[in-house]
């Protein structure tokens, strides 16, 4: 058994990029960069006016002012601003040269037609200059970056259409167990439905990666073998939930002994999830999760999407809530690190009822959870904990 500390780092460490490739702008969301990303012009790419209202020059707002031209966005001024003068500019146009303020139409008096005059005490000059946001040639985004819609508007901004992008990995999804049915099928008394695998390929889908489902494994070392063998040939990685226990009908440890899987770690000081098994073949990677649904869906959060994002080039980092517990929080057994489901009430962490790795059901009342270290048994009201949110 090693502590979960070192087994996250075996995992990252153990991950390489899967190469790159370009993609089209709009199917860039969820993707990583593989390049960095430079403005091909400067932004604003010229003094812009930042609302609408009448270029000016500033040491003419005690004057009234003779209107020569009306401005709208997208067009280019005719007239120079000369003392005594103004152009009407609407949001988002080119201030005309010799102006050196955009006065707000809000602060000025219709005179007649022609004139104006700034019925204030003082404004600002209301203008974005040429370059103020980005300069030409500046780096506006890093390679690793996680394609949000904000890089998506940046992306459009420099003309990136064609986004360099890391490839993503494909994922199979195994389960394994005599007891398992799929979800369309009613259990008799000795079964369960299959759970771990449609939580796994939603868990999947959520770090934009495509989860591959391969069907449920017999309780047979021939059942599987077969079906890891068939994932791991035609993905790069593996996720299998059950048999990797201690019991007389738990093969996968064998089957992957067998296949010539180098098992990296079958065992992590952690609750739940103790018996996780990460090992690696000729490039893939093997992940055989509890079976246990809580523990599976712990043991992704915490090392499978870590690793997922590390192959695609990203540096995966949850935000991480510091804040008081609202209640008090015991436990018996101290021997391993635990990871507890909490909400969050009014700003204080308040932990939800939770009866094991097999109630599942509790998560969904959770924001978050919380690690609770070895030796640790009670956590106190008051107590600053670290929530990481799910």
């Amino acid at each position: 058994m090693i502590e979960f500390n070192d087994a996250y780092k075996i995992v990252l460490e153990a991950a390489k990029i899967l190469g790159t490739e370009n993609i089209p702008l709009n199917d860039a969301l969820g993707r990583v960069l593989a390049k960095d990303i430079l403005s091909d012009m400067p932004m604003p790419p010229f003094d812009k006016a930042a609302m609408d209202g009448y270029a000016c020059r500033k040491e003419d707002l005690g004057s009234t002012l003779e209107l020569i031209e009306v401005i709208p966005a997208g067009v280019q001024p005719k007239m120079e601003i000369t003392p005594g003068k103004c152009s009407k500019v609407m949001t988002g146009g080119v201030v005309p040269k010799g102006a050196d303020t955009v006065i707000m139409v809000e602060h000025t008096e219709i005179i007649t037609d022609d004139r104006v005059k700034f019925i204030e005490e003082k404004t600002n000059t209301n203008i974005c200059y040429l370059g103020e946001d980005v300069k030409l040639g500046q780096t506006v985004l890093k390679r690793g970056t996680l394609i949000r819609p904000q890089e998506i508007a940046v992306l459009a901004s420099v003309g990136c259409t064609e986004v360099p992008v890391y490839k993503k990995p494909l994922v199979g999804i195994i389960s394994t167990g005599d007891e398992l049915v799929e979800p369309n099928k009613k259990p008799n008394a000795s079964q369960i439905r299959n759970s771990n695998a449609s939580q796994l390929m939603a868990q999947v889908g959520q770090c934009g990666v495509s989860p591959k489902y391969f069907g449920i494994a017999r309780d047979t070392e021939e059942s599987t073998r077969e079906i890891i063998t068939l994932a791991l040939a035609s993905c790069d990685v593996a996720l299998l939930t059950g048999g990797v226990s201690m019991g007389d009908f738990d093969f996968v440890p064998k089957v992957l002994n067998d296949l010539g899987i180098e098992i990296q770690f079958k065992s992590i000081a952690v609750q739940p999830g103790r018996p996780t098994v990460f090992g690696l073949k000729e490039g893939k990677y093997l992940f055989g999760l509890p079976g246990n649904p809580v523990s599976s869906f712990v043991q992704f959060e915490l090392l499978v999407k870590p690793m997922l994002f590390a192959l695609m080039g990203h540096t995966f980092n949850p935000p991480i809530l510091n804040l008081p517990m609202g209640e008090v929080f015991t436990r018996r057994k101290t021997k391993r690190k635990s990871f507890i489901p909490v909400q969050i009430k009014s700003g204080k962490v308040v932990p939800v009822e939770y009866h094991g790795s097999a109630h599942i059901h509790s998560y969904i009342f959770a924001d978050g959870m919380v690690a609770v270290e070895r030796g640790t048994s009670k956590l106190e009201i008051g107590e600053m904990v670290d929530v990481r949110p799910i």
